[in-house]
C-alpha cells in the first residue's frame, strides 16, 4: 500500500528562533519511501540535519523573524499489516526497570503534562496501570 504523507507548518516568530525539527521518516523505514521526505522552509534557510541518539532524523535551523512555511512530503510503500501484537510481553513494575529506560518516563512536550498527570496518577494507582504486582 502506498501512503502518502507530509506536513505543512506555518509559523510568525517576533525574533529569529532556533528551532530542531523531527518530521522526517525514521531511518529503519526510508527504503520504502518513493522519494526524499526532504524538510523545505519558506523563506529558504540553511538547514543542518543530524541523527539522535533514537535514530530520528533532526533539522536544525534558525527562523527568522516573520512568517515562516516548513512543508515536507513523501510516499512510503507499507505492507498494510498491523504492528505485531506481543501477548506474553510483560509488564513491569517501575522501581524494577533498568536505569536505561527511566527516560521514556519523563514528560513530553508532546503531551500536556500539566493537564493529565494526575489523570495518570490515579490510573495507577487504581487501575494497576503502572505495575501488575
Amino acid at each position: 500500500m502506498r501512503i502518502h504523507l507530509g506536513c505543512e507548518l506555518h509559523f510568525e516568530f517576533p525574533q529569529p528562533t532556533p528551532m530542531i525539527l523531527t518530521l522526517n521518516v525514521h531511518f529503519s523505514r526510508v527504503s520504502e519511501l518513493e522519494r526524499p521526505d526532504y524538510l523545505i522552509t519558506n523563506p529558504p534557510v540553511p538547514v543542518a540535519s543530524y541523527r539522535d541518539s533514537f535514530g530520528n532524523w533532526c533539522n536544525r535551523l534558525v527562523a527568522p523573524a516573520g512568517r515562516v512555511r516548513l512543508t515536507a512530503d513523501a510516499v512510503i510503500n507499507d505492507s498494510g499489516q498491523p504492528d505485531e501484537i506481543v501477548p506474553s510481553a510483560g509488564q513491569h513494575c517501575v522501581e524494577d526497570l533498568p536505569e536505561e529506560t527511566l527516560v521514556f518516563l519523563l514528560g513530553s512536550r508532546y503531551c500536556e503534562t500539566d493537564r493529565l498527570t494526575q489523570l495518570a496518577w490515579s490510573l495507577g494507582t487504581t487501575g494497576g496501570v503502572f505495575c501488575t504486582a
